[in-house]
C-alpha cells in the first residue's frame, strides 16, 4: 500500500470527531448538550476536565474552551472556581435554544416538554388574536377568509394544507403588530415543525377539522370579537394538538 492510499484508508476508518464539520466548538457543543440533557452528567456535577475532553473529541484546548462558553451562554454550564465547570439545573437552561429544545423534546417521552411548547404557543397566539379582533383590517379579514377558503380545498394535501396553516396563523399575528410573541411563536415552531413528534401523522380527517377552528377564528375577527377570537385560537391550538399527540397519559399540563 502506498502512503497515500494508507492516509486514504485511514481517513475512511477515522471516527467521526476526526473528519471534522467547518466548526470544531460547535460540533462539540451539540455533542454536550445532548450528553447533558440526557443525564449523562448530571446537574451540579462537573464536567471533565479540559484535558479528557480534548482527547475524547480529538481537538484542541482552543476548541474545548470556546464550547464551554458556548455552553455557558446557553445556560447549561457555570465555571466554578477551584470546582471546574458544573453542569447546572434544568431551571438554568436556555430553552428557546435550538440545540437544548430539540435535545430536550428527543429525550422526552412523556412529550411534556412539547405540551409546555404549545401551552406557550397557545398563550401568546390566544392574545395576539384577541388583538388581531381590534384592530384587523378588511384587507386582513379578506385575507384570513381567502386562506380558510383555500385550505377546505387542500385537506387531502396535508403538506400544501400545513404551508397554508402557518400563513394564516401568521396572518393573525402579523396583524396583532406584536413583533415579540409572534418572533418567539416562530422561532418555537421552527425547531420543531419537521419533527414527526410534533407534526404527527396528519390525516384528511385531521385537517378537516382543523380548519373548521381556522374558521371559527375568522368569524370572531371578522366581527370584531376580541373575547371570542382568542377563545376560539385557544380551543384549536388545544385540539389541533391532541389529535395529533402520540403519548399516553393524561396531558394535565394542558388543562386551564
Amino acid at each position: 500500500m502506498t502512503a497515500s492510499q494508507d492516509a486514504t484508508a485511514s481517513t475512511s476508518a477515522s471516527p467521526g470527531w476526526v473528519q471534522r464539520p467547518a466548526n470544531l466548538a460547535r460540533a462539540v457543543t451539540a455533542e454536550l448538550v445532548g450528553r447533558i440533557v440526557r443525564g449523562v452528567h448530571p446537574p451540579g456535577t462537573p464536567l471533565p476536565p479540559e484535558p479528557a475532553l480534548c482527547e475524547t473529541f480529538g481537538v484542541s484546548r482552543t476548541v474545548v474552551r470556546e464550547a464551554m462558553k458556548i455552553l455557558q451562554e446557553k445556560g447549561l454550564v457555570q465555571v466554578r472556581q477551584g470546582s471546574g465547570t458544573m453542569v447546572t439545573a434544568p431551571a438554568r437552561w436556555n430553552m428557546l435554544d435550538e440545540l437544548v429544545l430539540g435535545a430536550a423534546i428527543e429525550e422526552d417521552d412523556s412529550q411534556a416538554i412539547l405540551d409546555d411548547l404549545v401551552v406557550t404557543r397557545r398563550l401568546l397566539e390566544s392574545d395576539m388574536a384577541n388583538v388581531a379582533a381590534r384592530i384587523a383590517t378588511p384587507d386582513v379579514v379578506g385575507r384570513l377568509r381567502t386562506l380558510v377558503d383555500r385550505m377546505d380545498e387542500l385537506v387531502a394535501d396535508h403538506v400544501t394544507y400545513a404551508e397554508y396553516d402557518r400563513a394564516f396563523h401568521d396572518t393573525i399575528m402579523r396583524a396583532s403588530e406584536n413583533r415579540i410573541a409572534r418572533a418567539v411563536v416562530r422561532s418555537l415552531e421552527s425547531q420543531v415543525i419537521n419533527t414527526a413528534r410534533y407534526m404527527g401523522r396528519p390525516e384528511r380527517a385531521m385537517c378537516v377539522a382543523s380548519n373548521r377552528g381556522h374558521r371559527r377564528i375568522c368569524e370572531r375577527i371578522a366581527d370584531h370579537d376580541p373575547d371570542g377570537a382568542a377563545e376560539a385560537m385557544f380551543t384549536h391550538i388545544t385540539e389541533a394538538w391532541l389529535a395529533r399527540r402520540a403519548a399516553s397519559g393524561d396531558p394535565v399540563r394542558l388543562r386551564r
